[in-house]
């Protein structure tokens, strides 16, 4: 078997298109937030010394606080204890965020540096039931983008389970990150077609 390299990755898949390069931003835009906002559900990847972690991370409203436009907050709620998340983050802030909204063939993904602070009053913020999560992780936003939206279709990962209207479409976000040059509605209008030649 042949492991390929990075110059084999270049031939192999080419150069992306501006819109897969153009949707990049290091903060969240009010589209970005939206859809975050939106969201009850996303995965926490981590690394550390032993390894990588994927963590799934849900609750019955937003999942995620934005504390500005560059920080956002996840609250860490009763789990197994195993901590290994939590304990990547303190040796190793790298992360990714992957956010999910029922109904929407999108996903949102946050690439930044984490800490983890057990400070009352951001603690507080989350208070539920009269319950306070034990941490909370912040992160640095240095990267934010849509994901392709082939891996949902794909799957037919939402069948009847639908939150998504009213969120910003990728046609939206990359018209309002590019001022109209990339995205708009002729892009939101060809993608189902394009992406029905191209999901397998």
């Amino acid at each position: 078997m042949k492991w390929l390299s990075e110059n084999d990755l270049a031939d192999l898949y080419g150069a992306p298109a501006a819109s897969a390069l153009r949707k990049v931003t290091d903060h969240l835009t009010p589209d970005y937030a939206r859809f975050i906002a939106a969201s009850r559900f996303c995965v926490l990847t981590t690394v550390g010394p032993e390894g990588t972690d994927g963590s799934p991370r849900g609750d019955d409203g937003p999942v995620v606080a934005a504390l500005d436009s560059r920080h956002i907050a996840l609250p860490d709620w009763h789990g197994n204890d195993r901590i290994d998340s939590l304990r990547n983050i303190v040796r190793d802030g790298r992360c990714s965020l992957l956010f999910l909204v029922r109904g929407s063939r999108n996903a949102v993904r946050i690439n930044g540096d984490a800490r983890l602070t057990d400070d009352n009053e951001l603690r507080a913020t989350f208070t539920y039931q009269g319950k306070l999560p034990r941490s909370v992780i912040v992160v640095q936003i240095n990267e934010v983008y849509f994901q392709c939206a082939r891996a949902i279709m794909r799957a037919g990962l939402w069948a009847g389970q639908d939150d998504s209207d009213g969120l910003p479409t990728p046609g939206q976000i990359l018209a309002n990150l590019t001022d109209g040059e990339v995205g708009g509605e002729s892009y939101d209008a060809e993608w189902p077609v394009r992406a029905a030649k191209t999901l397998w």
